[in-house]
Order: structure tokens, then C-alpha cells, then sequence
């Protein structure tokens, strides 16, 4: 294990790429805003694809979702059939954080809450997944943060002492979860907080 608190490990979605249903939706709604937002309110729900994240199977999920809303059935299957539109892209600052931490020669680890039937088409699209040491995914494991378990997976597969390590999340009660396991934690709201949270760590150089 390593003797000093210099591991990395990065939640994904929010952090280190722009993701939401939004981008995708906002083409196949057009200037009906309201509507849009009433539908994923509603319909293609943040909890309904949080299960995806938990392991749900995207045919398990669709057609559960379809026979309920059988009037959006287009809408729905979009979701899946066109999920890469979802993705706007890496968020450049904090890939920045990330390439300076890589060449600094932290260790970096993934932990994310992503399905794994749709992690690989961004692990495909984005080169700096290729920069991680390790990844664990929610959707592989069947489970999802805050649960203990996620996180002690990727801390006892990757030989992790989480007193070495240091964790990033958007959400906060995310970041809680790793704090009560002993990783330091960072409730991440911008990359320039990141990286000047990263320098006071001693991370990265002023």
C-alpha cells in the first residue's frame, strides 16, 4: 500500500465530463423547454436511470418504462438509442488537473455511478480514461454511491489504503460516504476550486 496520501480517485459524470439528458432532449423537443423538463421530471426519471447506474439492463429498463408511457415510446427509447448525445464532452479544466496530476505521478483511480452497458462508448470516445490505474463502474458491480461497498471494492481490488487517498465527487453526500471510510474528500464545484484545493493538499505545485 502506499505510504503517504497521494492517490487520486475521480468520480466522471459532472467532473471530469459534461453529461446530461438535456442535450440530447433540447434537439427533440425544440423550443418546447417546459415540456422537456416535465418529461424527464416525470417519464425518464433521474432515479429510473440511477438503476441503470445499479445494474438494470437497458432492455429491462425500456420496457418497463414503454409499457408504463406508451405514448413516448420514441422519447424513450432515445435515451438508449441515441445516449452518446448526452455527452457534450470532457470538461477541459479539469482534465488539465488531471494530465498535471498524471505527470506529477499520482496514482488515479475511477469510481463512478455510470451503466455499464453505455461507460464503454465514452471509455471508446474520451483518450484520458486511458490515464487511469484503475476504474471501477457502478453498473459492473450492481451497485451504486454512497453505498460502502462500491467504494471498499475499488480500495481492496486496486490494494488501496484510503488514508493514502483522496477522493472527488460533485455530490456531496458522495464525498461523505468516501470520508467515512477514512479517503479525504473534495465536494467538487469547479476546476479551478479543485486544483487550489489540490495545491493546499500538496498534490500540485503553486
Amino acid at each position: 500500500m502506499y505510504s503517504k496520501r497521494n492517490v487520486v480517485i475521480f468520480d466522471f459524470g459532472g467532473v471530469l465530463v459534461d453529461w446530461n439528458p438535456r442535450y440530447l432532449y433540447r434537439k427533440l423537443f425544440g423550443d418546447d423547454e417546459a415540456g422537456m423538463e416535465r418529461f424527464l421530471a416525470e417519464v425518464t426519471t433521474t432515479e429510473w436511470n440511477l438503476r441503470q447506474d445499479a445494474g438494470r439492463s437497458w432492455a429491462e429498463a425500456l420496457a418497463e418504462l414503454t409499457a408504463k408511457h406508451p405514448e413516448h415510446v420514441d422519447l424513450i427509447t432515445a435515451f438508449h438509442e441515441r445516449w452518446e448525445e448526452t455527452l457534450k464532452g470532457p470538461i477541459d479544466d479539469s482534465i488539465a488537473i488531471l494530465h498535471d496530476l498524471k505527470s506529477a505521478g499520482h496514482p488515479l483511480y475511477g469510481l463512478t455511478n455510470w451503466s455499464g452497458e453505455t461507460f464503454p462508448i465514452a471509455r471508446a470516445r474520451y483518450e484520458f480514461f486511458n490515464w487511469f490505474d484503475g476504474i471501477v463502474v457502478s453498473g459492473d458491480e450492481g451497485t451504486i454511491k454512497p453505498d460502502p461497498k462500491l467504494y471498499e471494492t475499488l480500495l481492496e481490488r486496486y490494494d488501496i489504503n484510503p488514508k493514502c487517498a483522496v477522493f472527488i465527487d460533485d455530490n456531496k453526500v458522495n464525498v461523505e460516504a468516501a470520508e467515512a471510510l477514512g479517503i479525504h474528500g473534495i465536494h467538487f464545484h469547479s476546476p479551478a476550486q479543485l486544483r487550489a484545493e489540490l495545491i493546499e493538499l500538496g498534490f500540485l505545485p503553486k
